[in-house]
């Protein structure tokens, strides 16, 4: 035909698929503070039975904890994080301890 172009590709549609460009969620480091009432053993209790740690382990961080003022119990999504700050927390003050854990992002 006359005056149209012989280019099949004007037909076609080209489609190329997005892909949304995702990172990972960020991290948090869930911390204990050092305070002067809450007992040692009670501290290797709550590493135990909230963070999974062996006797060792558990009061490796506990001696951290107390020596440098703070420590990381360990690092978890942002949801995990904050059950775990919950719990330590409500924990500690069922038991009449003032035991502080935090969150911060790693």
């Amino acid at each position: 035909m006359a005056g149209q172009p012989d280019n099949k590709l004007s037909d076609e549609i080209v489609t190329q698929e997005a892909r949304p460009k995702l990172k990972k969620p960020p991290l948090f480091k869930v911390m204990l503070l050092n305070d002067d009432f809450t007992p040692m053993d009670f501290v290797v209790q709550v590493l135990k039975s909230f963070f999974g740690m062996n006797e060792d382990k558990a009061t490796q961080v506990m001696l951290h904890v107390h020596t440098r003022g703070v420590g990381v119990c360990g690092v978890f999504s942002k949801d995990v994080a904050e059950t775990k700050v919950r719990l330590v927390t409500d924990y500690s003050r069922k038991h009449q301890h003032p035991l502080l854990c935090t969150m911060e992002e790693a």
